[in-house]
């Protein structure tokens, strides 16, 4: 059920990488992270009902909870920040949204294989550097971005406030990565 809910979490990112390729499909994609979100909350939910009605865990209760919950606050992410792409009302992208999707897509692809491969302490350890990595490249991504807000003689204070938004709810997305790769670097290390 991890594997299902990672699975939803690189579908998501990959479905806001669109987004902010296609802003002209905003509404096809917009609904389809909503779905992608949809169906995690029931994975999230269903892995809980199961911890409850188990009298022995493979994992710790804890960690397990931790770990879904974790999973699906990712997509929580991914989804809010389609539907501020839809308030703003966005009808042109800019590059820096489309870079920090990109290495969204890039770390949920890890988070996936680390969550497959979880019974493999050393594959968890090397994803969950390399979401670290990740995490910090997209942290240089939002610096730059939003200080570019900023720039020229009379920056548009509307296109800073949206901006400023996307590009922070993305940055959040990023640390919940991260926050996912210590969760199963953690579950990881116990377990071995």
């Amino acid at each position: 059920m991890f594997a299902e809910i990672a699975r939803r979490v690189t579908t998501a990112a990959k479905l806001t990488h669109e987004l902010f390729k296609e802003p002209e499909n905003l509404h096809k994609h917009v609904s389809a992270i909503k779905d992608v979100e949809h169906e995690a909350d029931v994975l999230t939910h269903d892995i809980i009902a199961r911890i409850d009605k188990t009298f022995v865990t493979p994992l710790d209760r804890e960690d397990i909870h931790m770990l879904a919950s974790r999973l699906d606050d990712v997509i929580d992410l991914l989804d809010g920040t389609a539907r501020r792409v839809a308030m703003f009302r966005i009808k042109e992208t800019r590059e820096p949204a489309q870079m920090l999707a990109v290495v969204l897509v890039r770390a949920a692809t890890r988070i996936e294989e680390a969550v497959i491969g979880m019974k493999k302490s050393s594959l968890v350890i090397e994803k969950a550097r390399e979401i670290k990595s990740l995490e910090e490249e997209g942290d240089a991504i939002y610096h730059l971005a939003v200080g570019s807000l900023f720039d020229g003689e009379n920056p548009d204070p509307l296109e800073i406030i949206k901006w400023k938004e996307l590009y922070d709810t993305l940055e959040r997305a990023l640390d919940q990565c991260e926050d996912v790769a210590n969760v199963l670097e953690s579950i990881s290390l116990k377990n071995a």
